[in-house]
């Protein structure tokens, strides 16, 4: 899947102008897959989720930027990342965002497991990661980076990549704003992945717990 959402990522920035944005057309012909289009005050960034690979990490966030997974910031049907800003912006290193009190110390209201896969790294620029703590204190906040940042592995669960819009990525300031994340599902298992059925069965395992 990753050869194919290179080849595909490839393509695009052949076929577009720097800085353009997918078109609906473009959108229909993306692999099968769930994606996150976050559109913020500087242009979109397309980002493929490893929902697979990284389940628990995926299902909260497309359950929070979808309103649908019970936090303290929000009310259920809210979606939880819309008008965030990105707080923590450090140029060639990353951009930070999903803190609810936009401060760095913001969360939903608990925490839950790293959830790490030897075929994610941080091996590169648009590498979409969880920011804590440490161990075991993933909330909502999460970063993107600019380069390859390798140290952090191991200790930062990378849970997807981005497919189109790095250069709106590098273009983020502080303090620019997340104006909605809309979720995409491509095909039949991303169809089928329920974010509230699996957090529910993390709770009952202990995987996530209220963040005191």
């Amino acid at each position: 899947m990753r050869k194919t959402i290179s080849l595909f990522m490839g393509f695009m920035l052949l076929g577009s102008a720097a800085f353009a944005q997918l078109t609906k057309k473009e959108m229909k012909e993306l692999p099968d897959g769930i994606y996150a289009n976050i559109q913020t005050t500087k242009g979109d960034i397309l980002i493929f989720l490893e929902f697979q690979k990284t389940p628990l990490t995926v299902a909260n966030f497309v359950g929070l930027a979808e309103g649908t997974l019970e936090n303290n910031a929000k009310p259920v049907g809210t979606p939880y990342y819309d008008g965030l800003v990105f707080h923590r912006v450090i140029a060639d290193f990353m951009i930070q965002g999903g803190d609810p009190e936009g401060n760095g110390r913001g969360g939903p209201g608990y925490r839950f497991k790293d959830e790490f896969h030897s075929d994610l790294r941080h091996s590169g620029p648009g590498m979409l990661s969880m920011a804590n703590a440490g161990k075991f204190t993933n909330g909502s906040q999460f970063f993107i980076t600019h380069k390859e940042t390798a140290w952090l592995d191991g200790k930062h669960a990378v849970f997807g990549n981005v497919v189109n819009g790095q250069d709106v990525v590098d273009a983020i300031a502080q303090g620019d704003q997340i104006v909605h994340i809309e979720i995409i599902r491509k095909g039949k298992a991303a169809k089928a992945f329920d974010p509230v059925a699996i957090f529910a069965d993390a709770r009952a395992a202990g995987d996530v717990v209220a963040d005191k």
